[in-house]
């Protein structure tokens, strides 16, 4: 039935911002919404994406410590590389695309004007994968409630990992993303004085600034259900447990790479 749906009924609203708009702007926005990327314009042309992870390694930056958040632009966090494809083509198009790292296609009409775009979410409600949980769900990555959070933004860059699930007493405390990040070291920059970020910033605990509580789900449920609830609560990803012990997580990333 795939073939009969096209781009167009599957994408949603383009969310842009300016080319010279600040990255506080751009994060905003992303809270506001729940999307990574957003399409950057410049003069009503696209001219590139940016994402949490771009934004967190700029303000994590030592070069940057010196610099507010609000003087540091969308242009410097940029990334040219983005997906294009157009409002009248078949939706299968969308899938190896969005399978291929990318993670939202802009869409186009026939006149090369934007007109929208798709992100995981978008394709999600219309096509789910078949399959049990288990062939979804991705190995999880763990950090201690304690770990300072400059060690938990090395790693994420390092190891090029978004989100971990933070332990406390072997328990689930909370889980913790780029934007956790974003968020804490925007708020960070623009109330300490560059005199004292250096030391201070190595104070601040992944137990500060993560999210909690955190919907989880046993390794039995239906993956409809999962990207269900997924959509529902606007998340990116559900840590799956087998009698309360973590046992792995479910991502938009690993449902789309199963379609």
């Amino acid at each position: 039935m795939t073939n009969t749906i096209l781009v167009r009924d599957v994408m949603a609203k383009p969310v842009t911002v300016a080319k010279s708009a600040p990255v506080t702007d751009a994060l905003d926005k992303m809270l506001d919404t729940g999307l990574d990327p957003l399409v950057v314009l410049h003069h009503d042309e696209v001219v590139g994406t940016v994402s949490r992870q771009k934004i967190v390694e700029k303000l994590g930056a030592r070069h940057s410590s010196e610099v507010a958040p609000t003087a540091i632009h969308v242009s410097n966090t940029i990334d040219t590389e983005f997906t294009i494809v157009y409002e009248d083509q078949e939706i299968d198009v969308l899938i190896p695309l969005l399978q291929n790292q990318a993670k939202l296609a802009v869409v186009y009409n026939e006149d090369n004007k934007i007109v929208g775009q798709v992100a995981y979410g978008d394709l999600l409600a219309k096509m789910v994968p078949e399959g049990d949980l288990s062939s979804v769900t991705e190995p999880h990555h763990v950090i201690e409630a304690g770990e300072r959070m400059v060690h938990l933004r090395r790693k994420m860059v390092d190891e090029k990992i978004a989100r971990y699930i933070v332990m406390a007493d072997n328990k689930i405390a909370g889980l913790v993303s780029e934007t956790d990040v974003a968020v804490a070291l925007t708020k960070f920059r623009e109330a300490v004085d560059d005199r004292h970020q250096e030391h201070q910033i190595r104070n601040i605990l992944v137990r500060d600034i993560m999210s909690s509580p955190v919907m989880s789900v046993e390794k039995s449920a239906t993956i409809p259900e999962v990207v269900s609830k997924m959509l529902s609560k606007n998340i990116s990803s559900i840590p799956v447990t087998d009698n309360g012990k973590v046992i792995g997580i479910v991502t938009r990333e690993s449902l789309i790479r199963a379609l």
